[in-house]
């Protein structure tokens, strides 16, 4: 599959199977060429970062901090939780296939937090089904057939399901199946993007919004391009600033 937009490039090297069918739209591979295209560099710059102060600390320096005090700066606040964010105090893990994800929705904590990263083995058909199974989860469709017993796994209907967070793979990952203008896209924004862009809208409309977890973060300036990659995000697709919490 190859969906040019000038002079964004994005390639699927990889077959296309049903679950990528339908994830994989036109739109949402130009969303995601728009995105891999915005922030490719800085995000290469980044690991490239990562990999010297890694040389300094291993020849003996200690890490530094930034010079502020945000105590001293009343004016530094960060927006209120959402209501479904409020209370966390229950919050499990696990991989995004269809059956663990109904259960976790069904487990009675506060949180259920959908893993592309540890808790899933990065193969194709994962990635794009556990996309698949979590629009499904969204939508309220969700439901899996043991092929074994016949036993049949839905959301419960009798009480709350847990608020749905997402946890895209971290900076340091590829994503060797999709190339940008043939450069291998970041694995973070194909997980963030493909999510982001097929859920955000059924997610405000049903009074929620995209809550990511974000892994291996290190540093305050790999937590600023992720705040910039959500404000670029929302604006492509019209919805307000804030809506993404993380």
């Amino acid at each position: 599959m190859d969906v040019t937009t000038k002079p964004v490039q994005v390639e699927v090297h990889a077959p296309i199977c049903a679950a990528a069918a339908e994830m994989l739209t036109p739109d949402a591979l130009r969303f995601l060429g728009f995105l891999c295209s915005k922030f490719e560099d800085r995000r290469r710059a980044l690991l490239n970062a990562r990999a010297a102060r890694s040389l300094e600390f291993d020849s003996g320096n200690v890490p530094s901090f930034p010079d502020v005090n945000y105590r001293d700066r009343p004016d530094w606040r960060c927006a209120p939780p959402p209501s479904d964010l409020q209370d966390r105090r229950v919050e499990i893990t696990g991989p995004v296939d269809r059956k663990m994800v109904i259960n976790g929705l069904n487990s009675g904590a506060n949180v259920y937090m959908a893993d592309f990263e540890d808790s899933s083995s990065p193969t194709w058909s994962n990635l794009t089904e556990g996309q698949r199974n979590l629009c499904d989860a969204v939508k309220g469709t969700i439901t899996y057939r043991n092929p074994v017993n016949g036993k049949v796994y839905a959301p419960r209907s009798d009480g709350k399901l847990a608020t749905l967070m997402v946890r895209p793979r971290g900076w340091h990952l590829d994503e060797a199946h999709v190339t940008i203008n043939g450069k291998v896209a970041s694995a973070s924004l194909f997980d963030f993007g493909m999510f982001f862009f097929h859920n955000v809208h059924r997610l405000i409309q049903k009074g929620t919004r995209p809550y990511f977890y974000l892994p291996k973060l290190e540093g305050y300036l790999e937590a600023r391009l992720w705040n910039d990659v959500f404000l670029a995000a929302q604006s492509y697709l019209g919805v307000p600033s804030g809506t993404i919490r993380a």
